[in-house]
């Protein structure tokens, strides 16, 4: 294990909360970057002191099939999130909130967003530049796909559970993915600083995004 947290139960955790979030969806998309009056800050899961969790790297491609990693965007903040390509329910949202989240902020500050796939079948460049023009996120956004043995050891460095449960109706076959929804927040030195899982608002996230800046 990488430390005091155990991500493997926060998988339970945010099957249980589907209702939940998809209830939070319509305020998120009411008012994108800003919390409800009523609405208590979403803290993170956990938090780090800086310099003493180096997120783990990897190398992967993006959605050009160019290489891509967390050490390749040393000096800028970076959102390590890991999505389905295919989903069609929470992973957009979360993709758009994260997409708020790097619009807000100044361009100097607008954190890199790594979303790992956690759904290999989904992993083709027309599939991926589809879901980029639908969430509308930006240059700043970039897939990593590779391998399933390379994505299986990405997810366990970050302690994510994937679980596929393929089902075959007259004769094809469907892969139901389901994941821990993680984002984690890196700081411009390649350190962990910060954990979010979903539901999330776009507006607790952004001044995370500040506060690390600040104290990095």
């Amino acid at each position: 294990m990488r430390g005091p947290r155990h991500l493997r139960w926060l998988f339970l955790l945010a099957v249980a909360i589907v209702g939940v979030a998809a209830g939070l969806l319509i305020v998120e998309l009411r008012a994108p970057g800003k919390a409800s009056a009523t609405q208590p800050p979403a803290m993170p899961v956990v938090s780090w002191p800086a310099g003493t969790r180096p997120a783990p790297d990897f190398e992967l491609r993006d959605q050009d099939g160019k290489p891509v990693s967390v050490s390749a965007f040393r000096g800028r903040p970076v959102i390590v999130t890991f999505l389905d390509p295919l989903c069609r329910n929470l992973c957009p949202v979360e993709a758009k909130i994260l997409g708020v989240v790097e619009s807000s902020l100044p361009a100097a500050e607008r954190p890199v967003i790594l979303a790992v796939s956690v759904n290999r079948w989904g992993n083709t460049p027309s599939v991926l530049r589809e879901d980029m023009q639908k969430w509308h996120v930006s240059e700043n956004w970039h897939w990593a796909v590779g391998s399933t043995a390379s994505l299986r050891r990405v997810w366990a460095a970050y302690e994510i559970a994937v679980v596929d449960e393929p089902k075959t109706i007259q004769g094809v076959t469907i892969h139901n993915i389901s994941h821990t929804e993680a984002a984690f927040l890196i700081d411009r030195r390649g350190h962990e600083r910060a954990l979010y899982v979903y539901p999330f608002y776009a507006a607790d996230v952004t001044a995370t995004v500040r506060r690390l800046a600040s104290s990095s």
